[in-house]
């Protein structure tokens, strides 16, 4: 196959390529000749002297960069829907691009710390590489005139709202702030929250569209996941893939730009675990998939309580480990009820590899190791009175639950299990948010 410039596709890629080299050179010349300082004023300013001008000349350098970029996206959410590299690189370097811009607006305000200076560096030369790669591929696979089944506005943005799994991403933004108002000992600040619950909705809603698109196979095959939007075809792998990629990079940017590097390196540990670690490999692989992969579900409030103190401390960790003892025997109690479709998936969940009977003992045991657990953060000073009393409450119930499975077996009483975990988890942060506020 011959390389092509016969796709508009590739002809504004090869634009945009143009637009970006006379930004780069345009940016080099500023730096040489001294002319920032000519043109001080952002965004736009007449210079008082010569080199001031490549200060214009940089500014509309960029605005024209940003515009070919934009088109370029937009032409491949139309036109390469269904190509898993085309659609993710445009995708990508747009992001890549505002990311950059961000990140260097962000390093003047804060007086050029050394981890944005690094991250500006990074993505620079990233924009670079993904365009590049992008222009290079799309004279060999861009074509026009594709013609894609139309799917209603209401109805993509519903599939879109459904790979962030907002059951689940509630949940974990519920512990981030948990971990935000204990980390901190108060009610966090509004821009430190907004920030940060921004930056860990789209690290988690990034996660979910990924494993999704990792999963789209596998999910055909359950009853529970098989209308999901990539496994039902309303939306093609290549979205899924482009729409994960894209959160996730905006995440990290969002929370290195108005949190901290340590929540944002905290947070993209998150996703790599869960993506890599658990989707890819731990998933399929052993029947421990859901004990060792409970440690990406276990991040969030973590990564609340280093915006909130911008340090770890063993508290942290045993807000980690409470979550890490959690999801065990939730995500049991749902395979007992779901056992026989895991089976037809060929998944190596704990019921369909040890039985019923294993799965409820092991049930029975990590409850009473997670409640012991949560009865140790007053013992370390990281909660007091009020939240001893709330832990011991709701052990008890939770302990009941978990008898009940044990005891009397049955889906009913695993799906009783499941639906009052799920309550009890989001109780037991209140409690710490309430007994922090104290």
């Amino acid at each position: 196959m011959r390389y092509s410039l016969s796709s508009s596709f590739t002809r504004t890629g090869w634009m945009t390529l143009g637009a970006m080299l006379l930004l780069s050179a345009a940016g080099r010349a500023l730096t040489l000749s001294g002319g920032a300082a000519s043109c001080a004023a952002w965004p736009f300013c007449v210079p008082r002297a010569a080199p001031g001008w490549f200060g214009v000349l940089h500014v509309g350098a960029a605005g024209l960069t940003a515009l070919l970029l934009t088109r370029l996206f937009i032409q491949a959410w139309r036109e390469q829907r269904d190509d898993a590299l085309l659609l993710p690189l445009a995708t990508v370097t747009l992001v890549l691009f505002l990311g950059q811009v961000l990140v260097g607006a962000q390093q003047v305000a804060q007086n050029f710390p050394a981890h944005l200076v690094v991250l500006h560096s990074l993505s620079t030369g990233l924009v670079w590489l993904s365009l590049v790669t992008l222009v290079m591929v799309s004279g060999w696979r861009a074509r026009d005139g594709k013609q894609f089944v139309k799917i209603g506005l209401r109805q993509r943005l519903a599939d879109f709202w459904t790979l962030n799994k907002p059951r689940i991403v509630a949940l974990l933004l519920f512990t981030t702030f948990g971990g935000l108002v204990v980390g901190g000992r108060t009610w966090p600040a509004a821009g430190l929250a907004l920030w940060t619950m921004l930056g860990g909705a789209l690290a988690a809603s990034g996660a979910s569209a990924l494993n999704q698109y990792i999963d789209r196979e596998l999910d055909r095959r359950m009853q529970r996941t098989a209308r999901r939007p990539l496994a039902a075809g309303r939306l093609m792998a290549a979205e899924g893939l482009s729409y994960g990629l894209a959160l996730c990079l905006l995440s990290y940017y969002i929370l290195a730009c108005f949190v901290n590097l340590s929540a944002a390196l905290l947070s993209l540990t998150g996703i790599v675990y869960y993506v890599v670690v658990y989707s890819l490999w731990l998933k399929k692989a052993t029947v421990q998939n859901i004990v060792i992969g409970g440690g990406a579900g276990a991040i969030p409030p973590v990564v609340g309580w280093v915006a909130a103190s911008g340090r770890l401390s063993l508290a942290a960790w045993f807000l980690f480990l409470v979550i890490f003892l959690w999801t065990p025997p939730h995500f049991w109690a749902l395979a007992l009820v779901r056992r026989r479709e895991y089976a037809r998936a060929s998944l190596p969940m704990l019921p369909v590899v040890k039985g019923e009977a294993a799965t409820r003992r092991l049930i029975w045991r990590y409850t009473l190791l997670l409640v012991g657990v949560t009865l140790l953060l007053p013992l370390i000073g990281a909660a007091g009175g009020i939240y001893a009393v709330s832990a011991v409450g709701l052990g008890l119930w939770l302990i009941y639950a978990a008898w009940r499975v044990y005891r009397e077996g049955g889906n009913k009483t695993a799906w009783t299990l499941y639906r009052s975990s799920s309550v009890y988890l989001a109780s037991i942060f209140f409690a710490l948010m309430i007994d922090a506020l104290a």
